[in-house]
């Protein structure tokens, strides 16, 4: 699984000019599925975005995690996106074989979901395998990617 972990004053994501999906101050999340990806680890990467220390504490020091937080405060957009995986080194049309089929990436992903709502923190979504606009005020810019197999 490769996250792409964005910090955000806010983001949306849009269809069809239609908001289906936002958060405030928090995380927008593009997920990538791997071929290779099983539920097993899904858990672990959802705990580990959840704790990540990436929010300024009193002293301006990367100190807090979205858990850290107030409620009301905090949240993740987490939005489906095979194209984390593609891969451009040999060409300059990227290969997307590494990304997961739709049915395996939508089933796992909507596992990953559940599994950050689990943390208590609201979660809003795009739409699986949709056309989607995401918009964005990255804060800082803060941006991470975290490759996790969840074999």
């Amino acid at each position: 699984m490769r996250v792409i972990i964005q910090r955000v004053s806010s983001a949306s994501v849009s269809v069809d000019g239609e908001v289906v999906g936002s958060c405030g101050p928090g995380l927008l999340l593009l997920v990538g599925i791997h071929r290779d990806d099983e539920s097993g680890g899904l858990k672990k990467v959802a705990d580990k975005v959840s704790n990540l220390r990436i929010f300024n504490d009193a002293e301006g020091k990367m100190n807090l995690s979205l858990l850290d937080l107030p409620e009301g405060e905090r949240g993740i957009l987490a939005v489906s996106n095979f194209t984390v995986y593609g891969n451009a080194e040999k060409s300059r049309r990227p290969s997307f074989s590494d990304s997961a089929g739709f049915e395996k990436a939508s089933t796992l992903f909507e596992q990953f979901v559940a599994a950050l709502k689990e943390t208590g923190i609201p979660v809003g979504t795009g739409v699986f395998g949709a056309d989607m606009q995401v918009s964005l005020l990255n804060d800082g810019p803060v941006t991470l990617v975290l490759d996790m197999p969840t074999v």
